[in-house]
């Protein structure tokens, strides 16, 4: 029951307002094909800037390869370039690569554009494994 509350908690409790992208859609998609002409990218809203609780160790692996303990969920897509996902599909990345201009989450797989108001949150790495 207690997993059962902590993904209720994280998919509909309030969390730290946060903005997304402050450009329009196109001029996002622009940026992003200027900075990464040949990265995949995934346009989202509804989303979720979720932190980590992770163990040292754990830490230290996502260090050592680059990454965060951050994941984004968004409860709607609204494009993917190259069709992993469907319009109106949700989606959770995997851990943060890079954050940049307040609205371009990198992984090393994809680029997720933050697009509108979201909220940040922490939640279990357990947790997360229980939503996708």
């Amino acid at each position: 029951m207690k997993e059962l509350h902590e993904i209720t908690d994280l998919l509909y409790g309030d969390g730290i307002p946060m903005s997304g992208s402050k450009v329009d859609q196109d001029e996002a998609v622009r940026i992003v094909r200027e900075r990464y002409p040949y990265a995949e990218y995934c346009i989202v809203t509804d989303w979720r800037w979720i932190d980590l609780d992770v163990t040292p160790a754990q830490f230290e692996e996502l260090a050592r390869t680059n990454r965060k303990p951050t994941v984004i969920y968004a409860d709607t897509v609204i494009y993917d370039s190259s069709r992993r996902w469907d319009v109106g599909d949700f989606v959770r990345t995997s851990f943060l690569h890079k954050f940049e201009d307040g609205f371009i989450f990198k992984t090393l797989n994809s680029i997720y554009i933050l697009v509108g108001n979201g909220v940040r949150k922490r939640a279990a790495l357990e947790v997360i494994g229980h939503i996708f």
